[in-house]
């Protein structure tokens, strides 16, 4: 147990490391060297092809137990993620910064034509002023949002817009890739941390308001490409300013898939809840370990054995063992491991779940149960579906679904090392239970669709178990 355990531990030293070439990547893409579209694209999937075979190889040649070999393939799939979401975003920032750098040269070329840049601003200034002063309708200038000022779940109305902009995502024309997932939350655990709202962007360019209509468009839509290359969190980051190591270590420090060119952070660090989360973590880990090998192990039968009870027995011994060990698990993932190293690592999104227990439909419960996986689909996945015109939001939706059950069912051949799509075909089936449950007498019964749920969380996971052990 002692050898495996340091052979695990150095092999994800080892696989965390091979995740710097990202890394050397995106500078080849600040320097010109490479064109995220579509050479680092190629180059991306490939090696991550690469990556995550040689992972899979890996655990089968180790000979691993399924709990080593289960927890291998997850850390890739997430570092994988990680490394995508990075690249993906570097990437088009990079065509953004392209684009930012043509319009400027356009720019100044057009004030060549009206007496110079000087001049120009000159132009500009002077219209700001006529407007300023022909406008003398009242205006209410809207109260700063308080600091302490709470929206669902306790946090900031700030931290809930941003959010909401994600999950109502929509792919706008022209601007497709750069959606942000950052929000800002506080815990309410202990006293209370202060979390830095997010600020206005960079401000308008000054020949927006040029009289010459050309000028003044130009200046525009170079304002909205600052926009996106630039944070609205504390510093203002500008893109390519964020490509360092010590941005991309941090990056695989913080408890999200999703990469930002900054995340709103908290001003300190609560030793006390970094304690009270390490102390859980090994408590929960150790609860989880002795339920599964008094509760569940016992009873599961091994290949072509039975346990001598017949086939629903076997399933109702298990649903409940199974559904703790779930909850469990969910608590050690969600509750302390993300928030511990969310702590150590000021993040100040906290939202790793939402209340999925009481989901009336399975779509609901994909995606309230693990924010940062949801998120990672939406934008990479659905969102970068969507960009093509001939993809719907139907086709877009199918599309991540089955995305998501192919990598659940990749998992499971690598921890159960037999190839049975069990998984593959009990998670697709959710979709015609998705419609079902957009029927409105249905729908408009929360009470039904919520005991369905249930019903069918603790039927699924024995019936898998059963299925991939014994058949």
């Amino acid at each position: 147990m002692s050898k495996d355990l340091f052979s695990l531990l150095l092999s994800e030293v080892v696989l965390t490391f091979t995740s710097l070439w990202a890394v050397v990547l995106v500078k080849a893409f600040k320097h010109g060297y490479i064109r995220y579209y579509y050479t680092g694209v190629v180059i991306q999937h490939v090696y991550q092809t690469v990556m995550l075979a040689s992972a899979i190889t890996w655990t089968f040649n180790r000979q691993w137990a399924w709990v080593q070999s289960g927890y291998f393939t997850l850390r890739c799939l997430v570092l994988l993620m990680k490394i995508h979401s990075y690249l993906a975003t570097n990437g088009y920032l990079q065509e953004v910064d392209e684009r930012a750098t043509k319009v400027e040269e356009r720019l100044r070329e057009l004030t060549n034509a009206v007496g110079g840049w000087d001049q120009a601003m000159s132009d500009a200034r002077t219209r700001r002023e006529e407007i300023d002063q022909q406008d003398t309708t009242p205006s209410e200038t809207p109260a700063l949002i308080k600091q302490n000022s709470a929206g669902y779940f306790g946090q900031p109305p700030a931290a809930v817009a941003l959010r909401n902009r994600l999950q109502n995502l929509e792919v706008p024309s022209g601007v497709k890739h750069n959606l942000s997932s950052t929000s800002i939350a506080t815990d309410s655990s202990s006293k209370p941390v202060q979390v830095s709202l997010p600020i206005a962007g960079p401000p308008s360019h000054p020949l927006v308001d040029h009289p010459d209509r050309d000028i003044s468009a130009l200046a525009q839509e170079l304002s909205e490409l600052e926009v996106e290359l630039t944070s609205t969190q504390k510093h203002k980051t500008r893109w390519p300013a964020n490509l360092t190591w010590a941005n991309y270590v941090d990056y695989q420090l913080l408890p999200t898939l999703v990469y930002e060119i900054e995340y709103p952070r908290t001003d300190r660090i609560r030793p006390m809840y970094v304690l009270e989360k390490t102390v859980a973590t090994f408590g929960t880990f150790f609860l989880l370990y002795q339920y599964t090998e008094h509760y569940i192990m016992p009873f599961i039968p091994g290949p072509g054995q039975t346990t001598g009870q017949s086939f629903v027995h076997n399933l109702l011994d298990l649903a409940l063992p199974f559904m703790i060990c779930y909850l469990i698990l969910f608590y050690l993932i969600f509750e302390c491991i993300c928030n511990g190293f969310a702590e150590l690592s000021r993040f100040a999104d906290r939202e790793f779940y939402d209340d999925w227990w009481n989901s009336t439909s399975f779509d609901q419960y994909a995606r309230k149960w693990n924010k940062p996986v949801h998120t990672f689909l939406l934008k990479h996945v659905y969102a970068s579906t969507l960009s093509y015109k001939a993809v719907g939001k139907a086709s877009a939706a199918f599309l991540t679904f089955f995305l998501s059950a192919c990598i659940h069912e990749l998992v499971m051949a690598v921890v159960t090392k037999k190839i049975r799509p069990y998984l593959f075909v009990l998670q697709m089936s959710q979709i015609p239970l998705i419609a079902l449950g957009r029927v409105p007498f249905i729908k408009r019964n929360k009470v039904l669709g919520n005991t369905v749920f249930w019903a069918g969380l603790m039927a699924g996971f024995p019936l898998l178990c059963v299925a991939y052990t014994a058949y």
